[in-house]
């Protein structure tokens, strides 16, 4: 009798390993599913971010907020002209645009995202254009 009831008891503790070790499959193929579904929502999110943010790009020919100098603004554009040809022989490296705004034509230099890389270029160029000033403007994107 006791033999057998060693048998019982070793069959059951079987069967209960058994029925854990099942659960615990289906419980870690469960989990794995959850996981790759939430996957393929992340992916999903991530490309219609990048969607929205091609299109904006293409919306705003890639132009966003940020700082330039205006160093000259005047009536006539030849000496508007004179003045950007002055500023690119002096920094070649930074970008000038001749705009007009009403009555006057602009000249900007600069794409700075933040006034504190626009304010570190105007120090410099502050020396050959004293009247230049930080001024928000829309900034071309850097390559």
């Amino acid at each position: 009798m006791h033999i057998c009831s060693m048998k019982n008891i070793n069959s059951r503790f079987k069967i209960q390993n058994l029925k854990c070790l099942i659960a615990f499959i289906l419980l870690l193929q469960f989990s794995t599913a959850i996981s790759f579904a939430q996957s393929n929502d992340n992916d999903a999110k991530l490309k219609t971010l990048s969607d929205k943010c091609a299109e904006y790009h293409r919306k705003t020919d890639g132009e966003s907020d940020g700082y330039r100098i205006k160093i000259h603004f005047a009536l006539d554009k030849t000496a508007a002209n004179e003045v950007k040809q002055k500023f690119t022989s002096a920094f070649s490296n930074i970008p000038a645009y001749l705009d007009y705004k009403q009555p006057n034509w602009v000249i900007t230099v600069g794409n700075f995202k933040t006034r504190v890389d626009a304010y570190a270029v105007f120090k410099k160029v502050q020396s050959d254009f004293p009247n230049a000033y930080i001024i928000k403007s829309k900034i071309k994107p850097t390559k």
